[in-house]
């Protein structure tokens, strides 16, 4: 059934629903924090520019680990494969989830494990107030390429993968 909406009061939830419809590839985000690191799951993750190298990706300001991602000097964006769902969830869910990936400390001591798809070591370039979220560029220091496999995919409220025509 297709229907037209304002994207506001109470068809919130509709428009999220037209979001979904878009698919995207999954992330984890990590920075540093003086406990050691932080990561939190992220399908907002897109290129701005190749050159120079940015990239971008939105924080909820909502979100308990929003400050730490705000003020962060340095980031890294993960991309991560179809069997890592798990991985994915767990970012979702809870703080202390980089156990499961076994990181380590990159020049700018931001956690960064190799177990994914592709890896963009990041300095914050800028930060932009966009709504209920805040839009923060990276510039590519380094990046992690390991294109063996294919990539976790959201879409339509669920996890998949893409499949090849």
């Amino acid at each position: 059934m297709a229907t037209t909406f304002i994207p506001e009061g109470d068809h919130q939830r509709d428009y999220r629903h037209a979001l979904a419809q878009f698919a995207t590839g999954i992330t984890v985000i990590t920075a540093p924090t003086p406990e050691g690191g932080i990561g939190m799951t992220a399908n907002s993750f897109a290129s701005v520019s190749l050159d120079p190298a940015l990239i971008l990706w939105s924080a909820a300001k909502d979100s308990l680990r929003y400050p730490i991602f705000k003020q962060a000097t340095h980031f890294a964006i993960h991309v991560l494969r179809e069997d890592q769902f798990d991985i994915a969830k767990a970012f979702a869910k809870d703080t202390d989830a980089l156990s499961l990936v076994s990181p380590r400390l990159n020049a700018a001591n931001v956690p960064v494990f190799d177990a994914c798809l592709a890896r963009f070591e990041c300095r914050t370039e800028a930060r932009h107030d966009a709504g209920d979220h805040t839009i923060l560029v990276g510039a590519v220091e380094n990046v992690f390429l390991n294109d063996t496999g294919k990539p976790l995919i959201f879409s339509q409220h669920g996890y998949g993968t893409f499949q090849d025509a």
